[in-house]
């Protein structure tokens, strides 16, 4: 219950990796909390099960499982849960779910490190500045984004955010995009989203030097997972294209393959960064 109060939607695979149980053991323990009403079932997850076969069930925190967790001074900030699960989309569930699925591969692969080790986004906001940290929301960076003459502002929230921590005291962090190949790659208006303007704003915000006064971090770099290498080629032509005084350009982000990521996991894959260097995260 811990574990879907932070995520918010969980895979029963993933419980069963995040507790270090088996998936047999996980899933009798989830049945039975659902059928007393500490978890929930999303029904979005019910349309695609006809043609998907036996596909790992997905849960959500319920009303009591909030409850009792807040008796234990575990704060949940998901009010209304029941409702808020029902209403949620499939699209919105599965992104979740993908963004959840980098985490658990990141997070298995670093429990067999010893020289390396994962800091998660609330271990790194609770050594943001102290401003930062009154934030409602810490990590979210808004920035000008200049077009055709005309500067928007755009609010800038990742996927995920992390850090990976070495032997002697040093650290990398990074934010995390995960790409499911419905967002266009360009469009011509900057009100619209895209995943240039997602990437523009990144550019921009590296160059204000957002990530040295709103988190007190040195350096960062944008990891954007997307399904297919033509798309991923297709965002690179594309950031070529942006141009941000002071900015490290391409260098700032490293793509990954979704099924290729998943084969060998995010530390040990080889990143590829927008001109083309191959790259690895530690």
């Amino acid at each position: 219950m811990r574990q879907l109060a932070r995520h918010r939607f969980l895979r029963s695979t993933h419980i069963a990796a995040l507790v270090d149980r088996s998936l047999d053991r996980a899933n009798d323990r989830l049945c039975r909390l659902f059928h007393a009403g500490y978890v929930d079932r999303p029904h979005a997850q019910l349309d695609y099960y006809p043609t998907s076969g036996s596909a790992p069930m997905v849960y959500a925190l319920g009303e009591l499982g909030a409850e009792l967790l807040a008796g234990r001074g575990i704060e949940c900030a998901h009010l209304e849960l029941s409702r808020r699960n029902r209403n949620a989309g499939r699209p919105f569930i599965e992104h979740q779910l993908e963004i959840i699925d980098f985490q658990v591969s990141l997070d298995r692969a670093l429990r067999q490190r010893d020289d390396i080790s994962l800091i998660r986004s609330d271990e790194l906001i609770s050594e943001f500045p102290k401003q930062t940290r009154s934030m409602r929301n810490p990590l979210i960076m808004r920035v000008g984004v200049s077009h055709n003459g005309k500067t928007q502002e755009i609010g800038l929230v990742p996927d995920l955010t992390f850090g990976v921590r070495f032997s002697d005291s040093s650290r990398r962090c990074f934010m995390v995009e995960i790409d499911r190949g419905t967002m266009p790659i360009m469009r011509a208006d900057l009100a619209q989203t895209s995943v240039a303007r997602k990437m523009q704003a990144y550019l921009a915000a590296h160059s204000a030097k957002k990530h040295e006064t709103q988190f007190g971090w040195k350096a960062f770099r944008v990891l954007i997972v997307t399904p297919d290498r033509s798309r991923a080629q297709s965002m690179k032509e594309a950031l070529l294209r942006l141009s941000e005084a002071r900015s490290i350009g391409p260098a700032l982000f490293l793509f990954a393959l979704r099924d290729e990521l998943r084969a060998s996991g995010p530390i040990a894959y080889d990143w590829e960064d927008g001109a083309g260097r191959r790259t690895r995260l530690a």
